[in-house]
């Protein structure tokens, strides 16, 4: 590894980056180094290629990690792999990597970014603050992530908090047509679906407090939290504090798969010949979305509010509960309370949206500068506090369309 100038300084520099990963001083750089050093940069966690190459099987030594000597081979072979790929990003071979290349790159893969959201991306990699990416910029900022192709880099920063697809409930997440082919699109639409059962299933008893005290609760019987659970409790032991929740859950699916296949479409059409959507667009198709969703398995909403409600033994299961609806009320009863639900979806959809974007914003403004990336845990206390104020305001049509379910009902 002998050379000029250029060889000494990259030896420095790669010197100094495995003394910084070398924790415990011990003279090698293991993948629990390798961890913690990319949580201080800000890098994530490596990947099982990284790991590989960090943890190589053919290293001598059973403890694992690399010395100075073999680390410096690998970040050699990192930065050859990683020239190769700026170049093939700097389209017009200029040196950089400006807006409209980082663009170019997600169209080639079929996903259509705004200007804004390429800024965003570039402004998260731009240390010198000339809006475009050069070769040390880049290479300081993937050198220890093991990107082989364009379609891993574009993967990286689509899944990365740098960009706003998927962090609000409202606009759906968009994938690219690898995506979709290669059945990642209905991956993740399980592993949310699986996430939202548990959270469901966790929280039933609380849901059903609610629904609870939205029908029952009145000038003359004024019932509190205690007092509603103790009732609930009292007529049909605790296993009741999880009624309605199997249709709860079920209709979790239905309801992502509907939403995600006419956001596309509405999309599609919103779009026309445009190549992005502006936020507000996406809003409006994730609006519609929703509402067609709500509008499919709404049926299931009222059977999720009646079984909720009932008595022990009123019915025998799910399929009896819609049989007696049927009989009794007639058709028309399984959309009672429909035009509060769908109304209640702009207030609640619009506040959640403009309140989450309204405070990410003010937070990078006044803490972060430096970065697109405010961190999980800001955006967490962002959607809380957005989603909590789009209840507030949509919380009225919800009870309304919750009274409405429950006609027919009998009181327990």
């Amino acid at each position: 590894m002998r050379g000029g100038p250029g060889d000494a300084e990259r030896r420095q520099r790669w010197g100094r980056l495995f003394e910084e990963l070398d924790s415990n001083k011990d003279g090698r750089v293991d993948v629990r180094e390798l961890r913690q050093g990319l949580a201080r940069l800000g890098g994530g966690e490596p990947n099982r290629d990284t790991q590989q190459g960090i943890s190589p099987e053919s290293d001598a030594d059973p403890g694992g990690g690399l010395d100075l000597e073999e680390f410096s081979r690998y970040l050699q072979e990192r930065e050859q792999r990683l020239l190769l790929l700026f170049h093939s990003l700097d389209r017009n071979q200029d040196g950089h990597i400006d807006v409209s290349e980082i663009q170019q790159s997600f169209r080639a893969l079929g996903i259509s970014i705004s200007l804004e959201q390429a800024e965003k991306i570039l402004h998260s990699m731009d240390r010198d603050g000339t809006m475009t990416i050069d070769w040390q910029e880049w290479r300081d900022h993937f050198l220890l992530h093991s990107l082989e192709n364009v379609e891993d880099v574009v993967y990286f920063w689509k899944h990365s908090t740098v960009l706003d697809i998927g962090e609000c409930l409202t606009v759906p997440d968009e994938f690219s047509e690898q995506e979709k082919l290669t059945g990642m699109w209905w991956k993740q639409l399980v592993a949310g679906a699986v996430a939202g059962a548990v959270s469901r299933t966790g929280t039933a008893p609380l849901d059903r407090l609610k629904v609870f005290m939205q029908v029952h609760a009145s000038k003359t019987n004024k019932l509190n939290i205690l007092g509603g659970l103790k009732s609930m409790i009292r007529e049909g032991g605790m296993r009741s504090l999880w009624r309605g929740n199997g249709i709860n859950v079920l209709k979790i699916a239905p309801e992502s798969a509907i939403k995600f296949m006419a956001y596309e479409q509405i999309k599609r059409a919103i779009r026309g010949q445009q190549e992005t959507l502006h936020v507000q667009e996406r809003f409006v198709a994730g609006s519609l979305a929703g509402a067609t969703a709500q509008t499919i398995i709404y049926p299931m909403e009222v059977l999720k509010t009646r079984l909720t409600l009932r008595r022990t033994g009123q019915y025998k299961g799910l399929l009896d509960c819609a049989w007696q609806i049927l009989e009794r009320e007639g058709p028309r009863a399984f959309y009672r309370g429909y035009l509060p639900n769908v109304l209640g979806i702009i207030p609640y959809a619009g506040i959640d949206l403009a309140v989450y974007e309204t405070l990410k914003n003010q937070w990078l403004q006044q803490y972060s500068c430096d970065s697109a990336d405010p961190g999980i845990l800001v955006l967490l206390a962002c959607g809380t506090i957005s989603s909590t104020c789009g209840q507030i305001a949509s919380y009225p049509l919800a009870l309304v369309r919750t009274r409405m379910q429950a006609q027919g009902e009998a009181r327990i």
